[in-house]
């Protein structure tokens, strides 16, 4: 079932191209919809029935996102699409964006027909310069044969869409950051509630989806709900795109079945590079907790599964370690991303993330005392849960999840003033 959703059209030389993905019945499903004006209730529904939760990270149910809006309510709606992608270890969003643009466009329109919105907006991360120009160059060819604009196929329905390119703040992953961004103001998260769903976009009725979730939703409605949650396991429909990177010999991104055992992810990518033990794995993008690799290879590649081992599928990017790792090294780099990328809005996280690197800091560089390994736990749970966003927490969770399992390492580096991984003195 391997790329049947959101990476189908891979066979083809320039799948990127309008006459290409119509030459998979692409757009068919949208014309379908409008021509025989489906009510979007049912359509909706279909979607609940498919298991598809948000594949940016949150894993929210998407059909029970829309469900949210009062669509016939007077006044504009907005579609928004979180192409931001920032979380470290997370390639995936964009290649959705390289090789199958009007996909997206379609799920796009149709989750705007959905809501009774006739406008959207993808928001691109600003270094994703070649991505948003695949897709703007899609965009123009969708205008001219007419897909995009007024009275869709003649039914009446209007839709348009932009592409909004970033300037590549961590933060705009966040659904309300993202809105303040395209708005023109400081990209910092909104007080919830009012949540997006009343009060978005221009203070507007708005639903914000990830790529991979609004591109899967034209294959959704082409093979019924029921197809796609029989693709993955209970609470996990379809199938999800994985970036996994780290030390592997084929390391990218792969579309499979949710509740695939990570141990056949692993083999896809070619399995550990020069034969090396598996030692840790972060299967959620950098912000979810560390598994010990032994762990992981008895895991599958779905939610529950990956919450009952204590950490977070997240965005799908699967970050493998292998025994050469200092998991210490590793968790200075991260905490050096977090206290980059706060906003400054939340005092916990403003004050926090400094506080979390700074000690992590001089324990790997040789200079840590027995108090700082009590000082990270107390300073990673007086951030988690105290923040407006969720990047006091994902500054907070790896912090807990290397203690948890690799305190020894973070022992020896205060006993011996160096790294227990070689011989060398840490650097």
């Amino acid at each position: 079932m391997a790329n049947e959703v959101c990476l189908r059209n891979l066979d083809q030389e320039r799948p990127w191209l309008l006459e290409q993905y119509q030459s998979r019945g692409g757009y068919e499903v949208l014309k379908k919809i409008l021509k025989e004006k489906t009510p979007p209730e049912q359509l909706i529904e279909e979607v609940k029935q498919s298991g598809l939760r948000g594949r940016g990270g949150a894993g929210f149910p998407t059909g029970l996102k829309w469900s949210f809006i009062t669509r016939n309510a007077p006044g504009q709606k907005y579609v928004v699409c979180n192409s931001d992608e920032g979380e470290p270890g997370t390639f995936k969003d964009r290649d959705i964006l390289r090789y199958n643009p009007h996909q997206l466009i379609e799920g796009m329109i149709i989750a705007g027909y959905c809501i009774g919105a006739t406008c959207g907006y993808n928001y691109i991360r600003g270094e994703f310069w070649e991505p948003y120009e695949r897709f703007e160059a899609a965009l123009e060819e969708a205008r001219a044969a007419g897909l995009l604009g007024e009275d869709l196929f003649g039914s009446g329905f209007d839709f348009e869409l932009h592409a909004h390119l970033g300037a590549g703040a961590y933060v705009c992953g966040e659904e309300t950051a993202l809105l303040e961004s395209i708005e023109g103001k400081k990209g910092q998260p909104r007080f919830k509630p009012p949540f997006p769903a009343h009060f978005g976009l221009y203070g507007r009725p708005t639903i914000i989806n990830n790529t991979e979730s609004l591109a899967s939703i034209p294959m959704i409605l082409e093979k019924g709900g029921k197809w796609f949650a029989d693709v993955g396991v209970k609470n996990s429909g379809g199938s999800k795109l994985f970036s996994i990177s780290g030390n592997l010999n084929n390391p990218g991104v792969f579309e499979i079945p949710m509740g695939t055992p990570f141990s056949e992810l692993l083999e896809m990518a070619g399995g550990m590079k020069d034969g090396r033990k598996i030692k840790a794995v972060i299967p959620g993008g950098s912000s979810s907790p560390v598994i010990p690799g032994e762990m992981m290879m008895d895991l599958t590649m779905d939610y529950d599964a990956i919450a009952n081992a204590g950490s977070m599928l997240g965005s799908g990017a699967v970050i493998v370690l292998d025994d050469t790792n200092c998991m210490v090294r590793v968790l200075e780099r991260m905490s050096y991303f977090y206290h980059e990328e706060s906003c400054g809005q939340c005092t916990p996280c403003r004050e926090g993330t400094g506080w979390l690197y700074r000690v992590v800091s001089r324990i790997e560089n040789g200079k840590g005392c027995q108090e700082d390994l009590d000082l990270l736990d107390d300073v990673a749970a007086k951030i988690a849960g105290r923040t407006i966003c969720a990047l006091g927490d994902a500054a907070a969770m790896p912090v807990q999840g290397m203690l948890k399992y690799f305190r020894d390492e973070f022992q020896y580096h205060i006993d011996h003033q160096r790294c227990m991984v070689g011989n060398g003195q840490t650097q």
